[in-house]
């Protein structure tokens, strides 16, 4: 069996071929082997940028920074990778921090010089404020990848302008306006929260899922507008997983994925909020969708889905609460607290006239913590 070494000797000769598939094939068989050398993943960037592959290539940075933090070349190719994903604060903030660690190379000066142009540009565009001035200022180096518009980038040498065409997802994926948020939903059933990852950025969303004995899902989409990533969620559900992404304003997306044109004739459009009595809008590429079947049909899954253990017992005792009156949920709640979670009545009557002790089932033994 080769050696990490060796597969990272072929794949570097790929690269020089000019066989940039082949190469991240082999760097990706290195990885397997030595996941913890951070050329590896440098390198893997590289090849991607070369093949247009720019998420992949920020994640490979990413991933080297993370293993060796003083790699100048990890923050070059970052900076390359996110300028061709027309991000200019992350470019420069990667670019100035990996000019710190190699201060004779003339590029990182090039790049940088290239991103402050082209932000300068967009904020005139935009007629922008001082206070979005400020916002433009370089962020510290983050797994999360942040998007904005730019121009004149064509003329760096180390990326080709092909595009490789996105492969299926495994798991199907649709979305909804409401508000000043987007709900993008995952249908993928029996996920551990465990498998899931998922990283926001100012308009880039990356989510894995990685399940044992199953191939890695990746889904990494260039949002449709910006978002704020310290209000946005996620929940792992048994039948999806449900994203909320915080919009900055009430601007209705009109897809999920950024679009430069139907981007630019809505950029500045406020939408206002609809009444709670509305229904959400469902954009999609299909139009004969029928949402309200969709949703019914998901809901009968969730409510026929077959448990076991734990989940099992968990669901029915939310299924009682959910449906019980208010004398019935007092009795659950003060029992269930009172007993420190070892009995759960549903007998008022009896549960309020005193203090419910705890009863540990045979064998166990209730011991009172002290703090």
């Amino acid at each position: 069996m080769a050696s990490a070494t060796d597969l990272a000797k072929k794949a570097n000769e790929q690269f020089v071929d000019d066989n940039f598939e082949y190469a991240v094939e082999l760097y990706t068989q290195a990885i397997v082997i030595d996941p913890i050398k951070a050329d590896l993943f440098a390198d893997r960037a590289q090849a991607n940028i070369k093949l247009g592959n720019f998420t992949e290539a920020v994640a490979d940075a990413n991933k080297a920074i993370e293993l060796d933090s003083k790699m100048a070349k990890a923050y070059f190719r970052k900076g390359i990778a996110c300028i061709k994903l027309e991000e200019y604060q992350t470019a420069k903030a990667s670019l100035q921090l990996g000019a710190s660690l190699a201060p004779g190379d003339a590029r990182f000066a090039k790049l940088i010089k290239q991103c402050d142009t082209s932000l300068a540009e967009e904020l005139g565009t935009l007629n922008v404020t001082s206070d979005d001035l400020q916002s433009s200022m370089p962020l510290p180096p983050s797994s999360n990848v942040s998007i904005q518009s730019a121009k004149n980038v064509e003329s760096i040498n180390e990326v080709p302008a092909q595009i490789i065409p996105v492969a299926k997802p495994k798991y199907r994926h649709d979305h909804y306006n409401s508000g000043t948020t987007v709900v993008l939903t995952i249908f993928a059933k029996n996920i551990s929260p465990s498998n899931v990852v998922v990283d926001f950025g100012e308009q880039i969303l990356s989510i894995t899922i990685d399940v044992p004995g199953e191939e890695e899902y990746h889904f990494q989409p260039r949002l449709f507008g910006k978002i704020i990533p310290e209000k946005c969620t996620y929940q792992v559900l048994s039948t999806k997983i449900e994203i909320r992404l915080a919009k900055p304003d009430t601007t209705t997306w009109t897809s999920l994925e950024f679009n430069k044109e139907s981007t630019l004739s809505v950029r500045n459009v406020n939408v206002p909020s609809a009444p709670s009595s509305q229904r959400p809008s469902y954009p999609s590429s299909k139009s004969n969708v029928d949402w309200d079947k969709l949703e019914a049909q998901v809901k009968k899954e969730e409510k026929e889905e077959k448990l076991d253990g734990d989940a099992a017992l968990n669901k029915m005792f939310r299924d009682i609460y959910k449906d019980a009156d208010e004398d019935t949920r007092r009795a659950m709640s003060k029992s269930f607290l009172e007993s420190n979670g070892t009995v759960l009545s549903t007998n008022w009557s009896d549960v309020g006239k005193k203090k419910v002790d705890g009863s540990p089932p045979d064998g166990m033994e209730l011991k009172k913590w002290e703090y």
